[in-house]
This record gives C-alpha cells, structure tokens and sequence, in this order.
C-alpha cells in the first residue's frame, strides 16, 4: 500500500485525473452496465413469456427487436443531446425514463403493455454507452486512457455474458416479473446517487435539433435494423415481410441522413458531424469494431442453440457457461490497458485478432462428440483475443478526435455497433439455419445441430478474417497528441 501512495503521489500533475473525476466515471460504468444487463435479460426468459403471455415466437421476438430498433434509432442523436445539455440533466433523465420503462414492464398484464415498458427502457438506455465514453475520453489524461478506456470498454462487452446466466437462475426460482423487479431497486440507488453525487463537467452548446435529420436518422438506421434483424427469420420462411424491403428503405435513409449532414456541417451545425470519417486513425479502429460486433452479438445468440441441441444443456446450465466468459472481459482488458499505455495498440490488436479468428475456425470444428470443456476452452479463448481488441480500437479511435468531436465519434461507434450487433444475429443465424438444411432451426435433430453450428462458425470465421486485416492497417500509435487530431 506505501508504494502504491508514494507512486500516486509521484504521478505528473497533468497524468492524474482530478478529484471527484473517478467518481463520476464509476458512476456512469454502473448505471451502464445495468441497463446493459437488463437488454440481454430476456433471450433466456422467451419461452416462458412465450407460455405465460399466450403469445407467438415471432411476437415474442418483438420484445428484443423492438428494443433494438428503437436504441437504433435513438443513439445518432446523442451526439446532439450531449452537446446540448449538461451531463447530470441527460444522467438523471435517462435512468428516470430507464426506471420508468422497468415499472411498466414489471406490472405488464400483457404482451402489449410489456412490449411498450421495453421500448420506454430502451429509449432511457441509449445515451449511456456514448456518454460513457465521451465522458471518459474528456476526463482521463492520455497517458492514463489504455486503462481507464479498458475498463469502460469492458462494460458493453461483460454485461451480455452475464445477462442469461442471471436470467437464467432468476427463471429458475421465481416468476420473469422479477426479471425487472430486482433491477428497479439498483437504478433506483443509481439515480439518487447521481442526484446527490453528479457534477457537470461540460458547457452546453447553442445547437439546433434538425427535425430532418431526426427523421431520416430514425428510417434509415431504423429500417437497416429492422431488415437486418427479418433475414434470419427470412431463412427459416418466417419472416413477416421479405427483409429486402425494409434494408432498401434504410441503405436510401442513411444516405440521405450522411448528405443532410454534410450539407449543415457547412453551417456548423451538423446532427452527426462528418469529420469524424476524415481520420484514418478513426476509421480504421471502427471497420476492425463493425467485424469484431457482428461476431461478437452474433455468437452469443447461436451458441445457446448449438449448447442446447447439441450437448442438451438446461437454461440454466447455458448462462453459468457464460459467466466466465464475462470475468475473461474483466481480467484481460484490466492487464491490455497497461498495455496500451506503454506500447500502444499494436501489441494487443494483431495477436488478438490472430488469436479471436484462430478461436473461431476452433469452435466450428467441435461436434456433438465434443466435450463441454472443449466448447468452453474455445469460447474463453475467444473471449480474451475479443477484449484484446475492444479497448485499443475504442481507444485509439476516439483519440484521434478533438474534443469537440467526441460527442460524435461515441455515437457513431455506438451506432455501428449497435448495426453490426443486428447484422451479425443475422447472418449468423441465417447461416446456422442454412447449415441445418431444415425448414424451422428451433426443431433439429443432433445431428443437424452440429451441422448447423459448423456452419454458422466457419462463417463467423470468415468475418473475422476481416478484422485481422483491418488491425495491420491500424500503423503505429504516433508520439504526438497534435498530429493525431482530425483537422478543422
């Protein structure tokens, strides 16, 4: 303990973070890993709202694309909202609408009313990931950002391995109202922190809500969303609507959005500012991240079925495999931010990447003669070479931004991510789908199990060839903070 004070105290003036500062960046990791929690709670819990509600699978659905949609539409407009208003007003209004969203869902009598709380949940759920990072960019010295970065980075990717595992054992003993119930108690704890503890750091800015880019926001992203999220059902002959559709509607959307912006950056005073896209050091790290979430979602939403059709583990029994997964995130991400401090990204990027997609071509070789150990090794080996490129991407992305634009650049990765979390369920069960050479996936024998996983992994492996390409693009870390800037 001596040496840990004396070495704090050592620390140069300009490499520590000022006082009260930590608190608020724990603050915001808290209130963001529980309504991170909450998004992936109920995966686990659709067959039994299935049964209780009397309502169909693709109804059911709804309860997870719904929410999905609406953070879709809703996170290209935090960059405004954090550019408008003071940090502690859109803390406390989110998590009021986030606990709001939660007594609606808690006291559902049904599917509707249920359906209406997850999209409220969601609607205070979306500022937080862009204003965590945004947050947490502004206050940490650059010196000091590889490992503060890696522990707010670790918060989107632990918070999904934990939720079926919690619902999991929830389910197990009590009704799937207490699914929401056990988390009202903590927002509530979190906001009256806030209120008490939260301090603005920020000076809002004179910006203008641009109702046209709202709306060509809310269809493009919208749409791409909802398309993406119909192709998997598209395989199986459930989808309501040919997924084309709605993936057109969006591709015209976002294209009309991105030149509606570039025209009112002329003003200065762009929605979604574009000069974020003018920094290669930007760009790059954000192609690496598009690859590495369309494994990253769309793995965690195959691998159950392959668990469960191919070895026969319970509910239960598929959360506690995940668990470690999430302690993994926690452990590598804790030792890869004093990595990239020291040496940059280089060193953890391109053997993570190597690593990830050697993991991957692992998994798609397993069978049902496969032990759990087996599917459990590869899955925790993924999950390390994963966390070894979450933080350094994330990093050195938006610190190759002025400050000014971070708002943006955090909103524009949590959009990405968010698109290629949709778009990777999709692929990936399409091609599990496809692997199983049968009309419904939700009904396989073993044997087309296990051909329906290899298929759906060697195609993740093919995804995450792109990510170790994107990594030997990345170039060294540069000694300077100046020339890293996007230029005005």
């Amino acid at each position: 303990m001596t040496t840990s004070l004396r070495s704090r105290r050592t620390l140069p003036v300009h490499d520590r973070l000022r006082p009260g500062d930590p608190l608020v960046i724990g603050l915001l990791m808290t209130s963001t890993f529980l309504v991170l929690l909450n998004e992936m709670l109920l995966g686990v819990a659709l067959p039994t709202l299935i049964d209780d509600l009397a309502i169909s699978p693709s109804a059911g659905q709804w309860l997870t694309t719904g929410y999905l949609l609406t953070l879709a539409v809703l996170i290209p407009a935090t960059g405004f909202v954090m550019r408008r208003f003071h940090l502690r007003t859109i803390f406390l209004t989110a998590l009021s609408v986030f606990i709001v969203g939660t007594v609606i869902s808690a006291a559902a009598p049904g599917f509707t009313v249920l359906l209406v709380g997850r999209i409220i949940q969601a609607i205070g759920t979306a500022v937080f990931v862009p204003l965590l990072m945004t947050t947490t960019i502004r206050l940490v010295p650059e010196s000091r950002r590889g490992r503060i970065m890696a522990l707010v980075t670790a918060v989107p990717a632990i918070a999904p391995a934990l939720g079926p595992a919690i619902s999991g054992l929830v389910l197990t003993f009590l009704p799937w109202r207490w699914l929401f119930i056990l988390v009202l108690p903590l927002a509530v704890i979190a906001l009256i922190a806030g209120a008490v503890k939260l301090r603005n750091i920020t000076t809002p800015e004179e910006a203008t809500l641009d109702a046209l880019s709202l709306a060509l926001s809310a269809i493009g992203f919208g749409a791409l969303v909802l398309g993406l999220s119909l192709i998997g059902e598209s395989a199986s002959g459930h989808a309501p609507m040919p997924p084309l559709v709605p993936i057109a509607i969006g591709v015209v959307g976002v294209v009309s959005f991105v030149l509606r912006q570039l025209s009112l950056s002329r003003k200065g005073d762009a929605f979604l500012d574009m000069r974020i896209f003018g920094s290669r050091r930007f760009v790059v790290p954000l192609l690496v991240m598009l690859f590495v979430a369309l494994n990253g979602f769309g793995i965690l939403l195959v691998l159950p079925l392959i668990l469960t059709g191919s070895l026969g583990l319970s509910t239960l029994a598929i959360g506690l495999f995940l668990v470690p997964g999430g302690v993994v995130i926690s452990v590598v991400s804790a030792l890869g931010g004093r990595v990239y401090d020291r040496w940059g990204p280089l060193p953890l990027a391109i053997p993570g990447a190597v690593v990830w997609t050697a993991s991957i071509w692992f998994l798609s070789t397993l069978d049902d003669t496969s032990s759990v150990g087996a599917y459990l090794a590869g899955y925790l080996v993924m999950t390390a070479a994963q966390a070894m490129m979450w933080t350094p991407m994330t990093t050195l992305a938006l610190s190759a931004l002025r400050t000014e634009l971070y708002p943006h650049g955090s909103a524009t990765f949590s959009t990405i991510q968010q698109l290629a979390g949709a778009a990777g369920g999709a692929i990936l069960v399409s091609a599990y789908t496809i692997g199983a050479g049968a009309a419904d996936a939700g009904d396989l024998s073993v044997l087309e199990t296990v051909a329906a996983g290899q298929t759906a992994f060697t195609t993740a492996g093919v995804i995450a060839i792109a990510a170790v390409i994107g990594t030997l693009a990345i170039g060294r870390r540069r000694t300077s903070t100046e020339d890293q800037k996007v230029p005005a």
